[in-house]
């Protein structure tokens, strides 16, 4: 498995993302020996879920998966449960409800695992922009990412505040289409449903395109230094 993630050029990636995983979740224990509480324990299973996203993505660019059909299987299951990785930037809404612990170590906690989070989710979203390179050009694949930012922004207000969840859809998809049908047939009644999607869309895309320039602008600076070695 290692010798194939050197081969993909990803295995630097995957030791920084799980060494900041077991970062974030040794602060999680460490505030519940402090606090005797295990209130941020969730912390921990928010961040699994916002890894699947990653996994699926990461097996689908190593394994380098052609197959039509098995690229649009997985890429359904992966748009389902995508939001689950930036969702963690709402974590910080549970910033200062607590007096056990510091609130600067609480900011740690919690900023840590938000971060790591949408760090998933932004390289599992660079890999579904690489795949989309295959089939369609690059205008196009613009506009999937940006309507992949905004239907996960979506999802997220779906998750924060009406409390569903990726699963839902197969323990629940009467109640979960319901609530969604609601507010697209009745957009006016739902105003902070469309606020927030707005929101958060525009923070999370400017988010993914300030990543992507950076990193092209590094790469660019890269090949230019090597000219003159």
């Amino acid at each position: 498995m290692i010798n194939i993630l050197k081969q993909s050029k990803r295995l630097n990636l995957v030791i920084v993302l799980v060494l900041f995983s077991f970062f974030c979740f040794a602060l999680s224990i460490v505030r519940v020996i402090y606090t005797h509480t295990n209130e941020y324990l969730f912390l921990n299973w928010n961040l699994f879920l916002a890894v699947i996203p990653f996994v699926i993505t990461s097996v689908l660019i190593v394994k380098q998966v052609k197959n039509k059909y098995t690229l649009i299987v997985a890429g359904l299951v992966w748009l389902l449960v995508f939001p689950n990785a930036p969702y963690m930037i709402t974590d910080l809404y549970h910033l200062g409800f607590s007096d056990l612990a510091t609130l600067w170590f609480d900011l740690v906690l919690i900023f840590s695992f938000a971060w790591v989070g949408l760090l998933f989710g932004i390289v599992s979203l660079f890999d579904i922009e690489k795949i989309l390179k295959n089939y369609v050009n690059s205008k196009i694949n613009n506009v999937v990412i940006i309507l992949i930012i905004f239907l996960s922004s979506f999802g997220i207000y779906l998750g924060r505040y009406l409390r569903w969840n990726s699963w839902d859809i197969i323990t629940n998809p009467i109640g979960l289409i319901v609530d969604i049908l609601d507010r697209f047939i009745h957009p006016f009644s739902h105003p902070r449903t469309w606020i927030f999607t707005l929101l958060f869309g525009v923070f999370f895309t400017l988010i993914y395109w300030s990543i992507k320039i950076i990193r092209k602008q590094y790469s660019n600076l890269n090949k230019i230094n090597h000219l003159y070695e």
